[in-house]
């Protein structure tokens, strides 16, 4: 849930909410600010605060000739992610809400 429209969706909202146990709800309008999820931040979203970085160092060690190339790599490099690593990632993602809690929705590391 990145804040991306389709994400935010109220259909969505609903599947989530009646299939995920531990599900947090998002803002579904930006008037309604009364949710639990956070405003969009990189430092509490998976993907930017670990993935993108273990992608980068797997598939951008080299230059790419071209689009195509760089593609091929990232696919691969997604590919030789582990699970377990993966779920390690998400894992950490209480302890950085925790965090972002006591920095009061300020900068934390």
């Amino acid at each position: 849930q990145d804040g991306a429209p389709g994400h935010k969706a109220i259909e969505t909202q609903d599947f989530l909410r009646q299939n995920c146990p531990d599900f947090i709800k998002v803002d579904t309008h930006w008037r309604n600010n009364d949710e639990e999820w956070p405003p969009n931040s990189p430092d509490l979203n998976p993907l930017d605060y670990s993935v993108w970085s273990i992608l980068e160092e797997k598939a951008c060690a080299k230059p790419h000739p071209t689009v195509e190339s760089l593609k091929r790599a990232l696919k691969k490099a997604w590919k030789e992610i582990s699970l377990d690593t993966l779920i390690k990632i998400v894992d950490n993602f209480p302890k950085r809400l925790k965090a972002c809690i006591e920095a009061n929705d300020g900068h934390f590391e």
